[in-house]
């Protein structure tokens, strides 16, 4: 009987997920423009990712051999995309699917510990919309949104804890498995990290609160393990490489003391708290999609008599503690926010109590129950089609569905490049703008893009491979140093507008 029952729950949720996927495909389909629906995905950031996932699956080692500055699982998904289709985003598409399906079946999880089964099918549709139509989406297949499984996976686990166990001692798998999320998530992109720091520490704090030295100590140890075993597989891969320094310079030292202003005296503490509760102001208003449902779960969690304070603390604390993570350092970019939506879920909850009652009153005084089996379907696909036109009314790239793929200016190049055999490309002005994609190109010189860590040796190191001709072609942004006459000559200039800012991409070609 356990084994049946067993069995019955693993289809349930297999068919749960398999509706997550469904809904995470057709909203991707519209908001990321690694989608079959867009020319490309032209996002600088992504494309430095494809090409350092390009490197590492070609036996190159990234920090070492080529630089960027984020974590190496990220890297190592964007190897596994780069695989699947060498000259296009279709692998980044399929782990973005998956990844927010992962996000949205926890979420599900979620209202399930609040709300009915059909009800909360019905607003994951409408949860997913919100976040991934709002302008901290972005491109798509940034850092942040492979976080997210990770992220509402913990939160799920926190939740269901204060909620059902507290105050019986946590589940020690359960501790050691977000140890590993933890550790996934610091190799990916450390600032996001303040979530797990908050998770942690209140299952340290409820511990000692209660005298459970033993399972104190034996918590902190499962979480530390779980967090060491992700970093195993890189200390094997850049030790047997010697490139272990380049590791720690490239990923934690200069994101660290030369990315963020985070070291800067001058900044007081009154001044970086009225900084943060201003960024906070425009974050919302620049996301007032998922914003509303977020604000509306934490006024509904906070004063709702029916849960604990250990919950609010717990909540309150995560929020906080991510979102100065995120944003302590001083730097503000659109994406930064993507974890903040896991919260999302906190809103939809409180939707999601009230349509329980609405529907229960409705159900029996209609006596529409016999018809469930009609009703329900109908209900979801409504969700997923009016997602789907909020989606495509209120993100910000579906206008670049409209770009031809023949006028656009990488498949120009690419078109003009593909005539060498054997073509070579140094990317500078910007971050990798796509060609090396595009035109399945690998860099051969370490800063293939200039990235934003400007520091001296990278510029250097660009000018010499400008000075010797070291490639055939070289791509520049808006900009290029004089001493680029010497040795190409300008065989193409395309303009770029975008958000209302302008640029122009030069493509050079080495003189015979």
């Amino acid at each position: 009987m356990k084994e049946s029952k067993g069995n019955a729950i693993s289809y349930k949720s297999a068919v749960i997920f398999l509706f997550c996927a469904i809904t995470a495909f057709f909203l991707l389909m519209i908001c990321s423009r690694s989608s079959f629906l867009y020319p490309c995905n032209d996002w600088n950031d992504a494309n430095s990712y494809f090409t350092m996932g390009k490197a590492m699956m070609n036996g190159q080692i990234i920090y070492r051999d080529l630089y960027d500055q984020k974590g190496p699982y990220l890297y190592l998904l964007y190897g596994l995309a780069y695989l699947m289709h060498h000259t296009s985003f279709a692998g980044v598409f399929v782990l973005e699917i998956t990844a927010v399906a992962f996000f949205l079946f926890f979420c599900y999880k979620i209202l399930r510990l609040y709300c009915s089964k059909a009800v909360s099918c019905f607003l994951l549709p409408v949860l997913g919309a919100a976040v991934l139509s709002s302008k901290s989406f972005y491109w798509g297949g940034a850092a942040e949104e492979f976080c997210l499984p990770l992220l509402s996976g913990s939160l799920y686990c926190t939740i269901k804890y204060y909620k059902e166990q507290y105050p019986k001692d946590p589940c020690l798998k359960m501790i050691f498995l977000n140890g590993i999320s933890a550790g996934i998530i610091m190799q990916i992109k450390y600032n996001i990290l303040g979530f797990h720091f908050a998770w942690m520490a209140m299952i340290a704090f409820s511990l000692l609160f209660r005298k459970e030295w033993k399972n104190f100590f034996k918590s902190c140890l499962l979480f530390l393990g779980g967090m060491l075993l992700t970093f195993i597989p890189w200390l094997v891969y850049f030790g047997i490489n010697n490139a272990l320094d380049d590791w720690y310079q490239c990923y934690v030292y200069n994101n660290v003391f030369l990315y963020s202003n985070l070291q800067q005296e001058e900044i007081s503490l009154t001044s970086r708290i009225y900084d943060l509760a201003k960024l906070l102001y425009w974050l919302i208003l620049d996301n007032l999609s998922y914003f509303f449902f977020i604000i509306l779960g934490g006024v509904y969690f906070l004063l709702s008599r029916k849960i604990h304070w250990y919950e609010k603390i717990n909540l309150l604390m995560l929020s906080g503690l991510l979102f100065l993570g995120i944003y302590v350092g001083g730097s503000n970019l659109p994406y930064y926010s993507i974890p903040l939506t896991i919260f999302t879920c906190l809103g939809t909850v409180a939707i999601g109590r009230a349509l329980d009652k609405t529907a229960g009153k409705v159900l029996a005084t209609h006596s529409l129950s016999r018809y469930c089996k009609i009703i329900m379907p109908t209900a979801l696909l409504l969700s997923i089609g009016s997602s789907m036109a909020f989606s495509y009314g209120h993100s910000m790239n579906s206008y670049f569905m409209k770009q031809e793929q023949s006028s656009y200016f990488l498949y120009q190049f690419r078109d003009m490049i593909r005539q060498e055999e054997d073509p070579s490309l140094l990317n500078i002005g910007c971050l990798d703008a796509g060609l090396y994609t595009v035109a399945d190109i690998m860099p051969t010189c370490k800063y293939f893009q200039t990235n934003g860590i400007a520091f001296d040796e990278m510029f250097q190191e660009q000018y010499r491979y400008i000075e010797e001709g070291r490639t055939q072609y070289i791509l520049a942004r808006d900009e290029y140093p004089e001493i680029i006459n010497e040795k190409y000559e300008l065989i193409s200039s395309q303009p770029y507008e975008w958000s209302g800012m302008e640029f122009t991409y030069f493509l050079f070609r080495r003189r015979s």
